[in-house]
């Protein structure tokens, strides 16, 4: 973005990607903008830019995020035509994608890196696939549409996949290949439909509790911390309990539970391994911030 003169003789102001820069009457560039500019129209023009710009990036990555942790098959063509905007490609750019098959299921034999989307409907995707080799996905190799498939379906390949990514310099937009996983025990009670590996997490104040899990971008509700999923194509949501008692009232966390669309808890036995492990992160990632007692106990 070239410099736009203010309204102060001497002075110009322009965007370094979403930071408003400003240089003098001398051509030197200020550490910041003076204060006797910052009613300035085009600085107020300019500020607003990069407010939205940080607001449109961050929107980016919380999409490709859903489509990720919901997995759900995103259409080629759509990867094409937002992939010139530079906030989703930023998003986008070297995520691991596999071609979605007849059943609806990855093809993760086929799965590599993103590096480029063609308009070209024929060309489709371009990946670096794990041989290093450069690969088209497109309607030429009968691929409509993609998935970016969640850490938990990649396990036989996640070793492969992260050291291949470092060589490569890979730097995800969106978290993928090093999301932490969580996989579902083998043993669970018989009709067990709560898990309790992250109950009994103290909180001075229950609004302390809700308001971390805000923070980390879960929904609150009905006292409940929630995230909402897909899996198999299916909706659900993870819940997981922190309290509905007054907001400054000490509260204790609960079990983590799984529910369909109908509000009815799911048997553990029944969750799926994107929904398990989505819905452990979501608890372990709250009860990480439990009070800590004066000897260093976490409770």
């Amino acid at each position: 973005m070239g410099w736009i003169d203010t309204e102060s003789d001497g002075y110009a102001v322009t965007l370094d990607g979403t930071r408003v820069v400003c240089r003098n009457g001398a051509g030197r560039t200020l550490k910041q903008v003076p204060a006797k500019l910052r009613d300035d129209a085009q600085v107020v023009r300019l500020r607003q830019l990069a407010e939205w710009l940080e607001r449109h990036e961050r929107e980016c990555r919380e999409q490709v995020d859903a489509w990720l942790v919901r997995s759900l098959p995103v259409p080629v063509a759509l990867l094409a035509r937002v992939w010139p905007d530079a906030a989703w490609q930023g998003a986008l750019r070297d995520l691991v994608v596999a071609p979605v098959g007849p059943d609806g299921s990855p093809d993760v034999a086929r799965a590599g890196f993103l590096r480029d989307a063609d308009p070209d409907p024929a060309r489709g995707l371009g990946v670096v696939d794990l041989d290093g080799d450069s690969v088209r996905l497109g309607a030429e190799q009968g691929v409509e549409s993609v998935l970016i498939p969640h850490p938990v379906l990649l396990l036989e390949d996640l070793d492969d996949l992260r050291e291949f990514a470092v060589e490569l310099g890979v730097e995800q937009g969106a978290q993928q290949l090093f999301r932490e996983v969580w996989r579902r025990p083998e043993r669970l009670a018989d009709g067990a439909s709560g898990w309790d590996a992250y109950a009994r997490g103290r909180f001075a104040e229950l609004r302390h509790a809700t308001s971390r899990a805000a923070s980390l971008g879960f929904r609150v509700r009905g006292g409940y911390a929630v995230c909402p999923l897909v899996e198999g194509g299916v909706p659900l949501e993870a819940a997981y309990w922190l309290g509905d008692e007054y907001p400054e009232a000490e509260t204790e966390t609960g079990a983590l539970e799984w529910r369909d669309r109908a509000g009815r808890r799911l048997p553990l036995a029944e969750v799926g391994p994107v929904a398990w492990s989505e819905g452990e992160r979501m608890a372990a990632l709250v009860y990480a911030g439990r009070v800590v007692d004066e000897e260093g106990d976490k409770r």
